[in-house]
């Protein structure tokens, strides 16, 4: 295959992939495709076949029916070549805390038969990209959860691979620290290397995935971009926050016509809020707003907040769970 026609291969491709363990069965047919430089979130709770997956595609167990190809090479028949153009990083960070990072990064490297002056070139190179530099000659055990798994990552670029897994690779960190992985795993995009991201965190794929599969199950419920999924869950919603708990009863009348999504008296954790919080479905966006708005004003109601809301993915999740 010439390099033109291989840059039109998709970076994965996965066709009714089936994973049992005995009468488990982990994965049912699922299939997807990733483009080169594309970062596709693999979302779904415990047990959903994410890892799974993760592990059939980096060649560790072999699936039990369908087929997967990495750039364009068979899991199973050319398991070598797919171990070449691939890198994966657990859930925990795969680092001796007793090694300094760079000490790190040159075990990567010489696992991977990198040597010499060649190796210590392209650790400097990853310092740079991972701004790692003030920390370089510390002992990874004293890093913070974030860094680690910074140092975690740039050691699974040590061989330039075209395909990343990242395996939630924010369990466990606290807000900082995943917003340290969040820039990391954004620079990789503007790098152009290709990212299969797992993760149980809707807001890390909203943020940082450009297509979406979502599993549940060992099946694929849903796919598509971010705004595409959030459209399944219908129109954006207005979102009201009252001064007076005592006026709820007065305002949902006067919300009539409007599709109540939710009230303190759903038994909510809306409802145990100091200030009670109505949802009402927004069909026409700040054009609904607008009327709530007016007619809060004209009976002289107090509010915190009033504003217009877009479908989260959570919504989405939920939605397409119940019915899976």
């Amino acid at each position: 295959m010439t390099s033109i026609e291989g840059a039109h291969v998709a970076a994965i491709q996965v066709v009714d992939l089936v994973k049992k363990y005995g009468e488990v069965t982990a994965l049912s047919g699922i299939s997807f495709e990733v483009a080169r430089g594309e970062v596709l979130g693999l979302l779904g709770p415990n047990g959903s076949g994410k890892t799974t997956t993760v592990t059939l595609l980096s060649t560790l167990q072999r699936p039990t029916s369908g087929s997967a190809r990495i750039c364009g090479h068979d899991v199973v028949t050319e398991a070598a070549r797919v171990r070449e153009t691939l890198s994966l990083t657990g859930q925990y960070a795969a680092l001796d805390e007793g090694l300094t990072a760079v000490e790190n990064l040159s075990v990567f490297g010489r696992l991977t038969g990198l040597r010499g002056p060649g190796l210590r070139v392209r650790i400097d190179e990853l310092v740079e990209q991972f701004d790692l530099a003030a920390v370089r000659n510390r002992r990874v055990g004293a890093l913070s959860g974030g860094m680690r798994r910074r140092v975690d990552i740039a050691g699974a670029l040590v061989t330039r691979p075209e395909v990343l897994f990242l395996d939630e690779p924010t369990t466990g960190l606290d807000p900082r620290s995943r917003a340290s992985v969040w820039d990391t795993v954004a620079g990789l995009r503007e790098a152009g290397i290709t990212v299969l991201l797992t993760t149980q965190y809707l807001e890390e794929a909203d943020r940082l995935a450009d297509r979406i599969v979502m599993l549940d199950r060992g099946s694929v419920v849903a796919a598509g971009t971010p705004g595409q999924l959030k459209k399944q869950a219908g129109a954006a919603v207005c979102e009201v926050t009252l001064v007076d708990r005592a006026d709820t009863t007065r305002v949902v009348g006067l919300l009539e016509g409007l599709e109540l999504v939710e009230s303190p008296a759903d038994g909510t954790a809306a409802g145990a809020q100091a200030h009670p919080r109505l949802v009402v479905r927004a069909p026409n966006g700040m054009a609904t707003v607008s009327g709530v708005i007016d007619r809060l004003d004209s009976a002289g109601i107090d509010v915190v907040d009033i504003g217009l809301r877009q479908p989260s993915l959570d919504e989405v999740f939920l939605q397409l769970t119940e019915t899976s």
